[in-house]
Order: structure tokens, then C-alpha cells, then sequence
């Protein structure tokens, strides 16, 4: 019980909501949707990096979606038979938070799309990735 009343303090309602019940955010309401700055994503939760904008394209779909994940050994994929079909939910290795759902209609060269809920992620900006305990991501954007 503890571990779990520490999140509800810790995460906003819709935070706690997506990443704690499976919840999904309402498409173009979120904060990373259209968001264009340059860095990693991170699990809201357990801060495991996750995502890289590098990796980031708008798919028109109303919320982030990503190529891969920065590590693939950081997302754990499990079959989700909820809303009457089968789709690939995503959950992060670490705090095992509901992310979103990986589909196979991206851009080349994988043909993957991370589809992930805003409210499962907090954006660490390049120029902060080494003060904030990043800093081995920071070659990425190097050439930038």
C-alpha cells in the first residue's frame, strides 16, 4: 500500500491514472504530442530513460510516437486483448508503468510506432541531460 500512496502523491491524477490503471490520455490534449525539443523521454515514475526525440515523428495520431526506444532491454511488451482486438501494450523494465502500445505501421526503416502516452513521460532537454544524471545520452546530440 505504501509504494503505491507514495505515486498517488508523487503523480498528478491522469499520471497515476495512465501509468498505474492502464489508462490512455485523450489524443492532441497532451504535452508531448507536437512537442519539437530536443532530448530524452523518461519514465514519469521510475526516471529510466526510455525515448529519444531523435527517434520522435508525428504520425498525426494526437500523441508522441517514437521509432524505438532507446534501449529495447528498457520496455517490456506484453499482448493486450482490451477493446475487442489485439494490439502490443508497452510497459517500462524498471517501474513496470503502462506507457501505450507498439504497432507496425511507422516509417521505415523498422516500420514500428511507439504510440506513448504523454502522461507517462517527463522530457529532460539536452542541455540538461548531464545535470539531471543523463549525461551518457548526451553524445546523441553532439552533431545537433
Amino acid at each position: 500500500m505504501g509504494l503505491k500512496k507514495d505515486l498517488k502523491d508523487k503523480l498528478s491524477t491522469l499520471q497515476y491514472e495512465v501509468t498505474q490503471k492502464n489508462a490512455t490520455e485523450p489524443p492532441f490534449q497532451n504535452i508531448y504530442w507536437d512537442h519539437k525539443g530536443e532530448g530524452i523521454y523518461v519514465d514519469i515514475v521510475s526516471g529510466e530513460p526510455l525515448f529519444s526525440s531523435l527517434d520522435k515523428f508525428d504520425s498525426s495520431c494526437g500523441w508522441p510516437s517514437f521509432t524505438r526506444p532507446l534501449d529495447p532491454e528498457s520496455i517490456k511488451e506484453r499482448v493486450d486483448r482490451g477493446l475487442f482486438m489485439k494490439r502490443i501494450e508497452v510497459r517500462s523494465k524498471q517501474a513496470d508503468s503502462h506507457l501505450g502500445h507498439v504497432f507496425n505501421d511507422g516509417p521505415k526503416p523498422n516500420g514500428l510506432r511507439y504510440c506513448i502516452n504523454s502522461a507517462s513521460l517527463r522530457f529532460v532537454p539536452k542541455e540538461r541531460l548531464e545535470e539531471e544524471g543523463y549525461g551518457e545520452y548526451s553524445a546523441l546530440f553532439a552533431s545537433q
